[in-house]
């Protein structure tokens, strides 16, 4: 019999497509799912777009090997949306309004019962716009239904053996990019390229590199900085390199929802070009 709450609750689901991204939440409810529902009643589904870090892509593809899940890819087009292009403030429904419709299409075609998204109650105080489109799509959200937090979802992946279960949040490529600065697939691979280089200078923990259009913030937890300033040189002209054209360590550190704050935060200048 199910001992968990979320194996109880799906245990009552004919069938599930869980949107599936490779992230910590996704990842738990869709191996749970597998194990309760069998891989004929559970899909795990991922969005393809330029929005989706390669990075991230390949974590997702290697946890559902690992834990055989019926594992199926789908190319979005938010990129086409002009509300989305544009990057206002509620990006993210645009963006889950696209997605949610091709999971609609494709649970149809699969005869999937349910689908749902991996929201769990640390999500409600966040900006969070992509949940009215779930709303509107008639989208479930097991792991919210069944109690669980963040540090719940953590301590289950970590004993089933989910790779990313301490792994930093990072969410889509677009989130970096500075409200009302329109979505290209040029500036998200900068951020992609960005991101990725300050990994190779062994950068641990919560980044996000935020493009402010011809500046490039960058944004660590604190400890981290220390990292960045021993390999200033290195990442100053690597971003550079990729159209930036000012470099800054924003030294209140990573935080979420930045691009929503009004004051302006102390910066580091770490390159500028003439």
């Amino acid at each position: 019999m199910p001992d968990t709450p979320l194996q109880r609750l799906l245990a009552g689901y004919p069938s599930l497509l869980v949107g599936y991204s490779g992230g910590v939440d996704s990842a738990l409810l869709a191996v749970v799912a597998r194990g309760v529902l069998g891989r004929e009643r559970s899909v795990a589904a991922i969005g393809v777009s330029a929005s989706f870090a390669e990075a991230q892509h390949r974590q997702a593809r290697e946890i559902a090997r690992r834990f055989d899940l019926s594992l199926l890819e789908v190319p979005t087009d938010e990129l086409e949306d002009p509300g989305y292009a544009a990057n206002p403030t509620n990006r993210c429904y645009f963006c889950k309004r696209t997605l949610w419709r091709h999971l609609m299409e494709l649970a149809a075609k699969l005869g999937m019962a349910v689908i749902a998204d991996g929201t769990n109650l640390d999500d409600l105080g966040d900006h969070r716009p992509g949940r009215g489109a779930a709303a509107e799509a008639g989208i479930h959200s097991p792991l919210l239904e069944a109690g669980y937090t963040k540090d719940m979802i953590r301590k289950e992946a970590r004993a089933l053996g989910i790779p990313v279960w301490d792994a930093p949040a990072s969410p889509c490529l677009s989130s970096r990019v500075l409200y009302g600065l329109s979505i290209t697939p040029e500036r998200l691979h900068q951020v992609e390229e960005g991101e990725d280089l300050l990994r190779s200078m062994g950068v641990r923990g919560d980044l996000r590199l935020r493009h402010r259009g011809q500046e490039a913030r960058i944004e660590v937890v604190p400890s981290e900085f220390s990292a960045i300033r021993r390999h200033r040189q290195e990442i100053a002209e690597g971003l550079l390199a990729l159209g930036f054209t000012r470099i800054t360590l924003d030294l209140n550190g990573y935080r979420r929802g930045s691009l929503l704050a009004a004051e302006e935060p102390a910066l580091e200048l770490l390159a500028e070009r003439a």
